[in-house]
């Protein structure tokens, strides 16, 4: 058998819940039921990276990615170098809505990076760019063993053909000298 006073919270509980009326059409009146037109952009194909090659520029600190004499595909650039602060600033030269933010995943060599991103300014059109530290274990994934992949919401699966310009740069920002040359093999 139940208390008494278990009855009365009972019976207390079934008076309280008569006081309130039964949602209404009117309750949802006051919702706006009109939708927003605007929404993401229509998300682009992957590109064909069919001779794309990773490519040094003006600034030493800085890779660019693509097919030579077409538009950048991808950029790394590394920032405050040889510090605790160092840092790589990844780019994918891919439409980006304003004030749109992200994770690109850069994927690769038996590694996953997950890289906060945003529709950031450059040129006069918004890209997708973030700062990731150079301490970052996942830059791993661009070893030269094979090829990488990069993606971010909309902007397709863009494949990078494996390079060791990537991973010396990963390391000339973490401060750490560039690994030596492969000594030549006697001919």
């Amino acid at each position: 058998m139940r208390s008494p006073a278990v009855w009365a919270a009972l019976a207390l509980g079934l008076a309280l819940a008569g006081c309130k009326p039964p949602p209404t059409d009117s309750a949802v009146a006051r919702v706006s039921l009109v939708t927003s037109t605007k929404g993401p952009s229509e998300p682009i194909a992957s590109p064909d990276v069919t001779g794309a090659v990773w490519a040094a520029t003006g600034n030493p600190l800085r890779l660019v990615y693509g097919i030579p004499g077409k538009p950048v595909l991808l950029a790394l650039e590394c920032r405050a170098p040889g510090t605790p602060e160092a840092s790589l600033r990844i780019t994918r030269h891919a439409p980006a809505d304003e004030g749109a933010a992200a994770l690109l995943a850069l994927i690769g060599n038996g590694w996953i990076g997950r890289f906060p991103v945003d529709a950031t300014p450059v040129a006069g059109q918004s890209l997708w760019q973030g700062d990731v530290p150079a301490a970052a274990r996942e830059w791993a994934a661009l070893k030269p063993e094979r090829e990488s992949t990069v993606t971010v919401p909309g902007a397709g699966l863009l494949r990078l053909n494996p390079s060791p310009l990537p991973i010396a740069l990963v390391t000339t920002c973490r401060g750490n000298p560039a690994p030596p040359a492969a000594p030549a093999v006697p001919g």
